[in-house]
């Protein structure tokens, strides 16, 4: 049985994440969030511990008999990488999957409205949380996902390096994603993967 900590767990990722570990996995979740303390678990499978990423003795409870951290956030995204990345290491956890943005490579194609080679200023939080992460000894994967849709789980991925593959993808496909990752922590190891609904 794999223990997953999902940082940002009242979020749209991180509650669709939620569902999918419980509906399609035997994973045991620790629920992370400012508002954690609202949320209404399982007792048998989940745990709510309500604290900041920033707040190192926060981080350091919840980590504590994890196997994989899942992390889906917004704000201060370079911040809160180095926070995490820091608390993994200091409690010898390995595995990371972590929710940044399509473009923060320039990978998005001209056809798509991106310039290729150029990341948006509005990318550089997210593209900061990557080169932390990239920059560890973690087991990380980074996934970097279109725009959020309501759509059926339909997606294919793409690898940092490739140009990113189409604009939109649905909520419940990364969240098929995630569950992938965390049953198989060879898959994606180490890497940046993009995610979006194929082109029809």
């Amino acid at each position: 049985m794999t223990n997953v900590l999902i940082i940002g767990a009242t979020g749209t990722i991180g509650s669709a994440v939620r569902q999918t570990l419980l509906n399609e996995t035997d994973a045991k979740l620790t629920l992370f969030s400012r508002s954690a303390g609202r949320l209404s678990v399982n007792a048998e499978r989940e745990k709510a511990i309500s604290g900041s990423v920033t707040n190192d003795a926060d981080l350091d409870q919840a980590l504590q008999g994890q196997d994989v951290v899942f992390a889906a956030l917004s704000g201060n995204l370079g911040e809160f990488a180095r926070h995490i990345v820091a608390a993994m290491d200091r409690n010898n956890v390995k595995r990371l999957l972590f929710i940044t943005s399509m473009g923060i490579y320039g990978e998005v194609p001209s056809s798509m409205g991106g310039t290729p080679g150029k990341v948006s200023p509005i990318l550089r939080p997210y593209r900061a949380a990557a080169d932390v992460i990239e920059a560890s000894d973690l087991n990380y994967t980074v996934i970097r996902p279109g725009w959020f849709t309501s759509g059926p789980v339909d997606y294919e991925v793409t690898h940092k390096g490739e140009a990113f593959g189409g604009h939109d993808v649905s909520v419940a496909s990364i969240a098929d994603l995630v569950k992938k990752l965390v049953l198989d922590p060879t898959l994606d190891a180490r890497d940046s993967v993009g995610i979006n609904t194929p082109e029809k």
